[in-house]
């Protein structure tokens, strides 16, 4: 049914992304919409798909690992899906965690080498 469709420039407001975004996750494939002439129009799916990609965009997933676990749903199926969901998660904590610890240290070395500047123009 075309009236739960979302046209273009409707789905670019809804997501908050660029016309050039949503133009660019199509062309890699993680978007199909449908074409009526010139016309684009997004059903459930693709808003479904979109609300995944900008969620593995927010935990810093690259789009080549969302578009291939996507690919999985199609090829096995639901179940695949979650198992490689999870792979996929654990991995990506474990880069999460390797970056907050190098922000941590470096937080920590800003500071000092600011306190230590801070110290010598105080005894000037």
């Amino acid at each position: 049914m075309a009236d739960d469709r979302l046209s273009f420039k409707q789905m670019c407001a809804e997501f908050d992304v660029t016309p050039r975004t949503l133009r660019y996750y199509e062309y890699i494939e993680l978007l199909k919409p449908d074409r009526e002439g010139r016309s684009r129009f997004y059903g459930a799916r693709e808003r479904a798909r979109m609300k995944l990609i900008l969620r593995g965009r927010k935990f810093g997933f690259q789009l080549e690992d969302i578009r291939q676990w996507l690919l999985i749903y199609e090829k096995e199926g639901n179940e695949a899906q979650m198992r490689a969901w999870v792979e996929l998660a654990d991995g990506q904590l474990a880069e999460l965690e390797e970056q907050r610890k190098q922000l941590a240290d470096a937080t920590a070395e800003l500071k000092d080498l600011r306190d230590s500047v801070a110290s010598e123009l105080a005894d000037k």
